[in-house]
């Protein structure tokens, strides 16, 4: 179904009239309708789907049907349901109002901030709106104004006409005065701090409206040529049809946005994919995200909305390992911008440390001067079984975590849409994207380190099989009732190649501590070093045998000496894959991108 009609949830607050329902065809059985939510996915105001298969159902209940991919690519960095667009009918005064910005709504309210914009529909004869103020003012004044009911004397009011526009940016004090009808495009939040109510007996909230309000004069925006209005949030478009010289236009709805048409005025219809719907002044109209080309016939004045992409955005990519914990900024290019490392201290409670790396996000992104707004996703690597649709950590031997929520927990301190994978996964992505696997559409990635993980990049994407935990490659059996791993099997290969498990093996055959570095440099170590590749080399071929990829890439803390394991696993692979020199040997190599590899990739997914 590419076109819904909806019916608003309305509202009757003490200053509304009954336009809305008298010329609007607004269905509403109270005295007066001060507003009506035409497009909403709110928890206090839903639309409704009226006509059709899916008539009666929320829009919300039709997005968790068919999934988010129908608000398009470009709604991926909100993890709500990205604007409100509503019809408001000011029978009397509003109250003098402002909306924080992102940040200070952020810590505050915990929720994101609002910018907007008025549509004016109609207005009787000198009526106003109120658009900040005429001249700076500075605090003291502005707080005694409210306390002496003065404010209005100061404030910037706008006498307006039918077709006017006003672009309210958060921080911009504001009211509708009475006798004025608009059309209002906002973010999804309800966080108002009301200033000046007009004696009417409702709670103010004076403190907060001083911090976030802006005292200096605003320039009166008129549109955003070749848009009536566009910014981070929403992007409009006015449609005019005389229904003579111009009586049909056509579009494209294509897979990077819905498209939202609110009928101020007039008839006709509306097709999409063979299905054609009629339209009245008052209708809302949502095609999805690409639904193809769509066609508008008869007399009309519209307003279209779609979501662009995000100017500039920034990812944070994080990568959670069993000792150490490492957080970067990557922008669009996927150059890394900052890093921040810090000890996992995995002996913790997980709440602790999913809190810890919350407040090192929020600081990494202070100290850049990036506001939380601009950054699109978190992405989080963790080791272990992974179920990236319901967000949760199900097993992870490495640090203790046993059915996590890290989505959720994250999600509380970090209101930006938070995506997870296992951490050799995302070393993978990263390096397929931006790394030594860069020009290669199926590789697999060994990340050698405190355990020993797997990445597969198939036909460029993460694979991750039809079950939950994708490709656990360290946990092959490679030999039969061998060692004891750290998920309590025996003989996997992660007991005999990680880091760990090399350095038991040459302090067992020294008798005495050895460190990493000799293992590579020394050559007493030889033989450790000979049977730790053989080993390496048999899992690797296994994998090979299932995946059949065009790379093999080496990373992990083991990068550094990568090098030197190269060329054995080489001759190893190409004796030991099944079919030989007659199949296909695909290319060894070492990871370019070290730590930058798991963190650029947690970005991307």
């Amino acid at each position: 179904m590419g076109i819904l009609k909806l019916k608003p949830a309305c509202k009757n607050y003490i200053w509304g009239g009954h336009r809305l329902a008298e010329e609007y065809g607004i269905e509403y059985d109270g005295e007066k309708i001060a507003e009506a939510w035409t497009l909403s996915c709110h928890k206090d105001g839903q639309s409704i789907i009226a006509e059709g298969e899916y008539q009666g159902k929320t829009l919300q209940e039709y997005i968790d049907e068919n999934g988010r991919e129908i608000l398009g690519e470009n709604c991926r960095r909100f993890r709500e349901f990205p604007i409100i667009i509503k019809f408001i009918d000011a029978k009397e005064n509003l109250s003098i109002q402002v909306h924080p910005n992102n940040k200070y709504a952020l810590e505050h309210e915990g929720q994101y901030g609002k910018t907007e914009m008025w549509y004016v529909l109609d207005a009787e004869v000198g009526s106003k709106l109120y658009y900040g103020f005429k001249h700076e003012i500075s605090k003291e004044e502005f707080l005694q104004r409210i306390k002496d009911n003065t404010l209005p004397e100061v404030l910037n009011a706008v006498e307006v006409q039918k077709g006017d526009i006003l672009f309210i940016e958060s921080g911009t004090l504001h009211a509708i005065g009475a006798g004025v009808m608009v059309a209002e495009i906002q973010q999804n939040s309800k966080i108002t701090y009301r200033i000046y109510d007009y004696g009417r007996p409702r709670e103010l909230h004076i403190e907060k409206a001083l911090e976030v309000t802006n005292r200096i004069p605003i320039i009166r925006n008129n549109g955003s040529s070749p848009h009536i209005a566009d910014c981070d949030y929403f992007t409009t478009d006015k449609l005019n049809l005389d229904g003579k010289l111009t009586y049909r236009t056509q579009g494209t709805v294509d897979e990077k946005s819905f498209l939202s048409i609110l009928i101020l005025n007039g008839e006709g219809t509306i097709s999409s994919k063979g299905e054609k719907i009629f339209y009245k002044k008052g209708d809302s109209l949502f095609l999805t995200a690409n639904s193809g080309d769509w066609q508008i016939e008869g007399k009309c004045e519209a307003l279209l909305t779609t979501i662009r992409e995000k100017k500039n955005p920034i990812r944070v990519g994080v990568n959670i390992g069993s000792s150490e914990i490492q957080i970067g900024i990557v922008n669009e290019k996927n150059e890394l911008l900052d890093v921040k490392s810090y000890e996992t201290k995995s002996q913790r409670q997980p709440s602790e440390i999913i809190n810890e790396t919350a407040q090192n996000i929020l600081k990494l992104l202070e100290e850049n001067k990036i506001p939380l707004e601009d950054c699109v996703v978190v992405g989080v690597g963790v080791p272990g079984t992974i179920d990236r649709h319901e967000g949760k950590v199900i097993y992870s031997n490495n640090i203790k975590w046993k059915n996590i929520e890290l989505v959720k927990e994250l999600g509380e301190k970090i209101p930006c849409p938070i995506r997870i994978a296992n951490n050799a996964n995302c070393a993978a992505l990263g390096e397929s994207i931006a790394g030594a696997g860069k020009n290669h559409s199926d590789l697999i990635m060994i990340t050698l380190g405190n355990g020993v993980g797997g990445g597969v990049i198939m036909d460029n994407k993460v694979f991750e099989g039809g079950v939950i935990g994708g490709a656990e490659i360290g946990h092959q059996v490679i030999k039969a009732d061998g060692r004891e791993c750290s998920c309590g099997r025996h003989g996997c290969l992660e007991a005999y190649v990680s880091i760990p498990a090399l350095l038991k093996t040459a302090e067992e055959y020294a008798n005495r501590k050895v460190e990493l570095e000799e293992i590579f440099q020394n050559e007493g170590m030889k033989e450790v070093l000979e049977e730790y590749t053989k080993i390496l080399g048999l899992g690797i071929v296994n994998i090979i045998n299932v995946f059949r990829p065009q790379l093999i890439l080496i990373g992990g803390k083991m990068s550094p000496y990568a090098e030197k394991l190269i060329e054995p696993l080489k001759k190893i692979i190409s004796e030991e894959c099944f079919g030989g020199i007659n199949s296909l040997i695909p290319k060894t190599a070492t990871a370019k991108l070290g730590i930058e590899a798991g963190i650029i990739g947690a970005a991307n997914l």
